[in-house]
């Protein structure tokens, strides 16, 4: 892993090298008018184009409220907002694009540029929430074509904030972000993004998420306030040759009605390198933490260090699976599974520590504007801890340490039930081909924490506490070796004497 010296020094370098502006130019002196009725789509793009080819700059925007559909940010460029500056995203889908390199459609687009940003203390609005509802009725009304499953639109097809692909030093500072038709801000195959001090509200549609990281590398995220009806903090991997790497997010806060903290789901290359530190997770439907490797990612060298997950359903899900990956294709011989599997997925030197966490009886993100699906009962409340490899694949070399865990407890044998028998251990289906989520097992046999298939599992100082009494044990080990449990306490309710530690085909030491 590079060292977080390191990490600072190229978000510092990152935000140097564009910081050397050669002028500013304002958005008004080419036309565009802060009237929130003018399209000003191709006023905005001729002064993007001027600014480029003469040597760079800002482009400045005042305050008002400047309509716009698709614009591309060229080299040199920063779009700067000033404070009462509003980008509003026009609620017409036919102004944008659906760019045919990286086929999404967005407001802002930057492409193989060098030198680009968005900073100030303005908003980008795309009023997502109007702008997929026409879509949605011209696409009844035969007008635009899509598959229109659960009767929202493709989400490639609705209309981002933000997505940069393939640029070299990115700096998105200050700004507010709102109300985007899909997915919020994307940075694809980028190298050297820096995003500082952005408060973010995406909860307005289905697959609002907070920030997506794909496949970049030289990253940091800092000082983020972000609100958002699906994850938060996205790292996704979409080609296998490719990763996210050399990472630092660090001082944020997120709510979401998915997850806090994502590595996936699109997990196809790997991610490397992380240093998560002084992170806020609350009213969060499934996981502060998810890691998956469910589409053949290596993953590796991460550290989370400073987390407060505040009525989180789960703490930390660690997840291995063959989604797409087909690692064992039933019906093949050996040889052609090796033709058809793609990469071999590991997850191995995980280290979270200090981590303070409260999981609730109830659903985290009732009341906000899209929640997460009511789960399927009967189901008590799963563990704080889920860390689940697959035969043949196990998650590795992976320390828990210093972590406090308050759990509701109150699981009832009478409402649904898992025991710790060998025939119910082995009962729980391996599910190595599901989308991957906390909850997917419904019922698991441990309050606290539930292990399986794991190589080197450390927990050093940890603390789990019960709110009430619970017919489960606190841990559950199936197939774990090296299990390393130091200075553990449970603390649950009319538990004297109660075995909170069951080793199944485990080691522990």
């Amino acid at each position: 892993m590079k060292p977080l010296k390191t990490l600072l020094l190229t978000a510092l370098c990152a935000l140097l090298a564009h910081g050397v502006q050669a002028a500013d130019y304002y958005a008004t002196d080419f036309g565009a008018k802060a009237d929130g009725i003018t399209l000003n789509s191709a006023s905005i793009q001729a002064a993007i184009d001027y600014i480029s080819a003469n040597g760079g700059g800002r482009l400045v925007f005042t305050p008002g409220n400047f309509v716009t559909g698709t614009v591309y940010v060229k080299d040199g460029v920063t779009l700067h907002l000033e404070a009462g500056a509003t980008l509003l995203g026009s609620v017409n889908p036919w102004d944008y694009v659906k760019d045919p390199y990286v086929g999404w459609t967005s407001m802002i687009f930057s492409i193989k540029q060098k030198n680009v940003g968005i900073t100030g203390k303005g908003t980008i609005d795309g009023r997502g929430f109007v702008t997929a509802n026409h879509m949605v009725e011209y696409i009844h009304r035969g007008l635009f074509t899509d598959p229109l499953k659960l009767d929202r639109p493709n989400e490639v097809n609705r209309p981002e904030n933000i997505y940069f692909r393939e640029c070299e030093n990115v700096t998105i500072t200050g700004i507010t972000l709102k109300d985007p038709g899909s997915w919020n801000q994307t940075y694809d195959q980028c190298k050297g993004v820096y995003v500082d001090g952005l408060t973010v509200d995406s909860k307005s549609y289905w697959n609002n998420d907070g920030i997506d990281i794909v496949d970049c590398e030289d990253v940091v995220i800092r000082n983020c306030y972000i609100d958002a009806a699906d994850d938060v903090f996205c790292f996704k991997s979409h080609s296998h040759e490719h990763m996210c790497k050399n990472i630092l997010l660090e001082n944020c806060v997120g709510r979401s009605s998915a997850n806090g903290i994502k590595f996936g789901t699109v997990s196809k290359g790997g991610f490397k390198d992380f240093v998560i530190r002084n992170m806020t997770i609350f009213d969060t439907y499934r996981s502060a933490v998810t890691f998956a490797a469910v589409d053949g990612a290596e993953i590796e060298n991460i550290v989370v260090d400073g987390l407060r997950s505040i009525h989180t359903g789960n703490v930390i899900f660690l997840r291995i699976g063959e989604r797409w990956n087909k690692i064992n294709s039933l019906g093949l011989s050996e040889k052609d599974r090796k033709n058809v599997r793609r990469k071999e997925p590991y997850m191995r030197n995980i280290v979270i520590k200090n981590v303070y966490a409260e999981v609730p009886m109830d659903k985290p993100d009732a009341g906000y504007n899209y929640e997460g699906p009511v789960e399927d009962l009967p189901r008590n409340i799963s563990p704080a801890i889920i860390a689940c490899g697959i035969p043949g694949y196990k998650i590795e070399d992976v320390t828990l340490e210093n972590i406090e865990i308050v759990m509701p407890g109150a699981g009832n044998p009478l409402y649904a039930y898992r025991g710790t028998s060998a025939e119910d251990l082995d009962g729980i289906p391996e599910m190595i081909d599901w989308y991957p989520e906390f909850s997917q097992w419904k019922e698991l046999p441990a309050w606290a924490m539930f292990l399986r298939h794991c190589k080197g599992f450390t927990l050093n100082n940890v603390s789990f506490k019960a709110a009430a009494a619970d017919y489960r044990p606190a841990v559950v080990a199936d197939d774990v070796e090296g299990l390393k449990l130091v200075g553990i306490t449970y603390n649950e309710p009319a538990s004297d004497g109660k075995e909170q530690v069951v080793a199944y085909k485990s080691t522990v030491e």
